[in-house]
């Protein structure tokens, strides 16, 4: 029987299982399928990690030697190369049940007062977004050749094409031409990019590399292996436009085209979804609706900052800590909604009582504004907090901190909107 079980080892289940452990958890397991600590942090060997965490400029790896030196110095245990099966939550007081399985143990049916769910993101494929023309080889998600290059050490292609203009795609165009790789064009269903501003510049623009916004590959040619991809310029409806065709000699594709958060444990548990995140509905404490079963990171929405996700699974880990000792919150729910300009909020449910702080809300806008307010809007349409921003973006993810004297004064749930200024 433990008091806390962390599905996934990556940065938010070290984050999570380290705090809860200093707030005096001591059964806790750390449950990771892969055969090493430390999640996508390691094939990012790239700098620009750990600014707001540690103040200073680190690699993924570095980043994730840090928590994992922080985890061993603790009495926390870790499973590796440990699947998780299933999550039955407890009902009535029960205690949670975690099915496991890994070579060593066998088959295992843990049961835990408590659990963080941690198990991060995995790409959108080729699959997903029917990219018509043949299946040669040479198409790759930006991830899987991230793994390859950085990790296997293995060169994926010479001449290559990027659909997609996703952070991962944007750095694996830097990489790629790093390691003598030609880059011909990243290219991009949308006007704007789906990246953050720092790597447009880093990985495109200091390297030459052209950016195409509203075009998307209508065709790959390339029985064996790729030889052709033809680049179309969209319209408005996002449709190809005829007479719009490039096309690009190459030999490797690599898309960018977007992350899902891995939630089929919490699917298959039952808890409530949020169908704009494709993570759990969650509360200020990163509480699911399952009480005791709480998550973090990526897998409840896709993060820009490795240091916001562990920032936001400390506030797990201490939560889950909290709810083992016998300390729930409770009080009133505020319901949160996105509104114009907004896509989606997390958390989606405020327990305003429970704040000892502002609550901090982060979203993402739906178009790229200039000079805009946030404006945080009640049911009887009283706006109880405005915040200014020079410039935001779909790519880069916002937040704002709402105070709890200013939450307690809105009637009915409270809708984040944009309006241009």
């Amino acid at each position: 029987m433990y008091d806390l079980i962390v599905v996934g080892g990556g940065p938010a289940g070290l984050a999570a299982a380290c705090k809860a452990w200093d707030e005096g958890v001591q059964r806790v397991l750390v449950l990771e399928r892969d055969k090493e600590l430390g999640g996508i942090l390691n094939q990012c060997i790239h700098s620009g990690f750990g600014l707001q965490r540690f103040k200073e400029e680190l690699t993924g790896p570095e980043y994730a030697g840090r928590y994992i030196k922080m985890l061993r110095e603790t009495g926390v245990e870790v499973k590796l190369d440990s699947m998780v099966l299933q999550i039955v939550p407890g009902q009535d007081g029960a205690p949670h049940q975690v099915h496991a399985i890994n070579g060593k143990d066998g088959y295992m049916v843990l049961e835990t007062k408590a659990i963080v769910l941690a198990m991060g993101c995995r790409e959108r494929t080729r699959g997903a977004i029917s990219i018509p023309g043949e299946r040669g080889a040479g198409i790759f998600t930006a991830g899987a050749a991230q793994r390859y290059l950085n990790m296997e050490g293995y060169m994926v292609g010479r001449r290559v094409v990027i659909l997609g203009s996703g952070d991962i795609g944007l750095i694996m165009a830097r990489r790629m031409t790093l390691e003598g790789a030609k880059v011909l064009a990243c290219v991009e269903l949308m006007p704007y990019s789906g990246g953050l501003t720092r790597n447009i510049v880093q990985c495109l623009e200091d390297f030459g590399i052209p950016l195409y916004l509203s075009h998307t590959i209508t065709d790959i040619k390339g029985h064996d292996r790729v030889e052709q991809v033809t680049v179309s310029q969209v319209g408005p409806d996002r449709r190809p436009v005829p007479g719009t065709e490039m096309v690009f000699d190459c030999d490797t594709v690599l898309l960018s085209v977007g992350l899902i958060p891995e939630n089929e444990l919490t699917r298959q548990a039952g808890i409530g979804m949020d169908r704009r995140t494709n993570g759990a509905v969650v509360y200020e404490n990163m509480e699911t609706g399952a009480p005791g079963i709480f998550a973090c990171g990526n897998v409840v929405h896709v993060h820009d900052l490795v240091d916001y996700v562990s920032a936001e699974s400390e506030r797990a880990g201490a939560a889950a800590a909290a709810y083992v000792k016998g300390i729930q919150a409770e009080g009133p729910v505020l319901e949160l909604a996105a509104g114009d300009g907004v896509s989606y909020t997390v958390p989606q449910h405020l327990r305003v009582e429970a704040l000892a702080k502002a609550a901090e809300v982060f979203f993402r806008v739906n178009r790229v504004t200039h000079a805009a307010e946030i404006l945080a809007t009640d049911a009887a349409g009283k706006t109880i907090a405005r915040f200014k921003r020079e410039h935001m973006a779909p790519g880069e993810m916002e937040r704002v901190a709402l105070p709890p004297q200013l939450l307690k004064q809105a009637q009915g749930p409270l809708t984040l909107s944009i309006r241009e200024v």
